[in-house]
Order: C-alpha cells, then structure tokens, then sequence
C-alpha cells in the first residue's frame, strides 16, 4: 500500500482574505500563490468567530463555537473536546502529529492558575524539555509571548520560543531591542520597524523549527500544524520586511471615516466603553494601552499597511522554504497543503483597526488555499468556513471521524454549492463592554449579522456595495433576504454546550 498522505496545515494570526497574491490588495505572495495554482483556492471562506483562541479551537475540533464552548478570548477548550478534534483524530489513525508556533487553545493572561501550558500563571510548572502531549498533539515547540504587546519574565516564565531568545541570558534584552524603532519611523504606537534582527523573529523561529521537523521526518504520515503569530499586531517587523513596501505607494481602503450613526448600537457602544481600557493585566502592567481608540490618519494608515504588507512577506518567504525542500524532496505531491488564517484585520475599514464585533468582511473573510492529493485545482466563490477544515482532511485521508459542524470541501470542489457559512460570538461586557449574542452568516453575495439579545442588526449585499457602506436591514426591498437569511440561523441549535468558564482576558 502507498503511504498515507501527509498533512501541512499553515496558518497565520489576523490575516485579510484579501492579502494574498489575487485577493484584491498590493501584497505579493508568491509562495502562498504556489499552493493555490497547484490546487483549490476559496475566496468566500470566514472566521467562525473573529477572536483568537474561539476562531483556533474551531479548527481544532471542526466545531462552531457554541459547540466547543470557547465563545471568546479568555476561555478555556476542554482537553476532552480537543482530543476528538484534528491531531487527537489524526494520531489514533497513526499519523504523527506535531504543533510549532502559536496554539492559543487556552488562555495566557488568567485570573488564576489554570495548570494549562499556556497559562503564564501555571508555565513554570512545566519541564524545559516539555514538548508535549498537548491538545491531541503529541509533539508540540510553542510561543508563549509571540507578540510584543506584553512585557518580558525571565525563566521558568516561558515555553520554547522564549527559551531560543533567552538560550543565553539575553532573551530580555532581545525582547526590549524589538520594540526599539529604526528608521523609517512611525508615529502610530500600534506599527514599528523593529531593531531586532530578523532571525531572532516569531516567523524566523516558526520556519526554522518547520524546516527542521521537515527534514527530520518520519516513519509514519505527518500531521503537522505550522501556526505563525504574524501579522497580528502590534504591527513590527525586521529588515529586510519592514521596509519592502512603501507606505507612500500602498493601497488605502477607499472607505476610512467612522460612521457609527449608520450602523447598529453596539458598534458606538464596543468603542466607547471604558471596560476594555480597566482589564487588570498584571503580565503587561509596564505596557500601554494597544486598544485603538483614535481616529486614523493616513499618515499612520499607511505605516500600518505597509509593515502589515511586510509581515506577511516574511512569512511568505517560511511558506517558500517548507515547499522547496517538499518537491526537492519527492515528498510534495503526497503531502496535502493548507493555507489559511484563523482571523482578518480591519486594516482601516471604516476607520477602525485590529478586531471586535463589527463583522466588516475585512475582519470576516480569511484566506484558504490547498493542493494535494485528491484537490481537485480550481477557485471557487462558496461560502465555507475554517471549520469545515477537519472534516475535509478526514475526507482526503479516508478516515471515519465522529460529527462535526463542518462539512468536507470536496464536495464544493466537485461542483456543490453552499447557502451560507457561520460565525457566532457571545460577546461578554466585562471584556469587550457590550453584551452580545452575535450570530452572523455570510452568503456568496451577502453579509447579515444580528444580535438574538436586542434584535438589531445589519445586512450587507456584497455584490453591490462591497465596501458595506449601506445597511439594508430595515430596507422594505431587502426583507426577503434579510428573512431567508436569519432562518439559518438556529438560536439553540443540537450539539450547543454551555460556554466554558471565564478564567481571563485573553
């Protein structure tokens, strides 16, 4: 019998679905533009939720949010459910099954000790040499701190990415030399060109690791999840990236003011709360405030666009090396690859910056391309979700795994069509100021988003107003849509559990 075919899922942490080589922006991806013209790329596939540790554990276990119970940032999923999902499926069918990089499948900053990995309150208890099992994984190298808006602890406070900074006593001087700016300099506190070498970098760490566990490889199939923190914010890269585009040459949103008067309450109601500026943070006490607040120039727009535009080439370049050494090694045409994101970026759409309940498609729709074994090559426009992401490999791999809330993408590759994909957030007021039961669905041509709580909601044709600019929702003309499209939504669907404990922020 042939061998198994491998699996290379590559991830990023807030990357738009337009910023990939032909999604619509001016960043190149020529590495990423490799899997998609070899295979299948989806240009209406979204978050199923647009906060980190949901929008994660979602692709882990093929469930939608109310189904694994992690409806926002700061709680934790069950070890139970993870193991059930991807890695834990993939290795009781004896694959190999390795995590490098970001994981984020519990909470960092907690009220409490949690015993988790990831948890900076209960790291310390964890051996130097750990590496795992981990949430179905059973070989894991991880960041703890993979982006610069918190401060620096020294050992034990730390797992591997940390460590390789401070393998000989300098990972707190590299840590402080990352947010030193060079020149060009930046006058928004969220975007920065870093005086950090390059190689001390999270996407450097992430694609050395890579390239070491692909030459190493190993007598079983593989499974392995590469998971860069880049481009989250804040925004900063090293030389050469961080000075690959010119901010004066970059594409703006042609849509850049905030117009909260034409949008539902909790739009005006999430900015405006004080309730995410007064979060204790007792691991970035010593840090500003990262939430913006601020209207965006276009001076710091573009700033913010172009060291974006950068992050993403660096790990372009990563993406590069791991399909280089596959085909020169013989092993990429059985080894299925797997672009994607767990979230977008508003990127000044309608004046805002980073992430929160206001679904704009920049922040909704993430990149996801693949090749493979069993892809067949083509692009295509229905909506499908990141969710849809476990029961796709099982599909391609013939295995049998238990019901998901996901369903296999070959079936969209073989002509078949799609109504809407989901995304659901319960929105919590002590993190985010707004309590919210947001359902949103997302259709080839419309966006709807509605809170079950108050009834107010939005509803977008995409294939008209693509910037969404005009709120259809109490429009006569647009009723029947806005009808149809609520109906998918299930206020109380089978297979919801309760949502986990709050145990932190983030």
């Amino acid at each position: 019998m042939s061998r198994a075919p491998d699996i290379l899922l590559i991830t990023t942490d807030q990357q738009r679905g337009d910023c990939i080589g032909g999604g619509g922006r001016g960043v190149r991806t020529p590495n990423i533009d490799r899997i998609a013209a070899r295979g299948a790329q989806f240009d209406t596939c979204i978050t199923p939720h647009p906060m980190c540790q949901a929008a994660r554990a979602s692709i882990l276990t093929g469930k939608l949010p109310y189904s694994h119970g992690v409806r926002d940032n700061g709680r934790n999923l069950d070890p139970v459910l993870a193991d059930a999902g991807l890695a834990g499926t993939f290795g009781r069918a004896g694959y190999d099954t390795r995590f490098i990089g970001k994981a984020h499948f519990s909470t960092h900053e907690t009220f409490e000790p949690t015993g988790f990995a990831e948890c900076y309150d209960s790291v310390a208890r964890f051996a130097e040499d750990w590496t795992g099992p981990y949430m179905g994984f059973e070989n894991v190298a991880l960041t703890l701190r993979p982006h610069h808006h918190c401060g620096w602890k020294d050992r034990p406070y730390g797992l591997h990415y940390e460590r390789f900074l401070d393998h000989d006593g300098q990972g707190a001087a590299r840590w402080a030399r990352a947010k030193d700016k060079v020149a060009p300099m930046t006058a928004h506190k969220q975007v920065w060109r870093s005086a950090l070498q390059d190689e001390w970098m999270s996407t450097s760490w992430v694609g050395d690791r890579a390239m070491d566990m692909l030459r190493a490889g190993s007598d079983r199939p593989q499974l392995s999840w590469v998971s860069f923190p880049d481009p989250h914010p804040p925004f900063l890269a090293a030389s050469p990236w961080a000075s690959l585009y010119d901010p004066a040459t970059v594409d703006l949103p042609p849509h850049r003011q905030l117009d909260l008067d034409r949008r539902p309450w909790w739009h005006r109601a999430f900015l405006e709360s004080p309730a995410r500026r007064t979060q204790a943070r007792k691991h970035a006490e010593d840090q500003p405030y990262w939430g913006n607040d601020d209207a965006l120039n276009d001076r710091d727009l573009r700033d913010v666009i172009a060291v974006y535009y950068g992050m993403i080439a660096a790990i372009d370049y990563q993406v590069g090396r791991m399909l280089d050494f596959l085909e020169a090694s013989g092993r990429l045409q059985n080894t299925i690859v797997i672009f994607t994101s767990d979230h977008g970026e508003w990127l000044g759409d309608h004046g805002l910056l980073l992430k929160g309940p206001m679904l704009y498609d920049g922040l909704l729709r993430v990149p996801l391309v693949m090749a493979g074994p069993g892809i067949t090559q083509g692009r295509y426009d229905a909506p499908v979700s990141t969710v849809d992401l476990r029961a796709t490999l099982a599909k391609l791999c013939g295995l049998a795994v238990s019901p998901d809330d996901g369903a296999a993408l070959t079936d969209v590759m073989a002509g078949g069509t799609r109504e809407v994909a989901h995304n659901e957030w319960e929105v919590d007021a002590r993190r985010s100021g707004v309590d919210l039961d947001l359902r949103t669905v997302r259709s080839t041509t419309h966006r709807l988003s509605v809170d079950l709580k108050s009834g107010a909601g939005e509803l977008y044709d995409l294939s008209t107003d693509p910037h969404e600019m005009t709120n259809l929702w109490d429009s006569a003309g647009a009723a029947p849509v806005r009808d149809r499209l609520t109906a998918t939504i299930q206020p109380a669907r089978p297979g919801m559990i309760p949502a986990a404990p709050r145990v932190g922020w983030h």
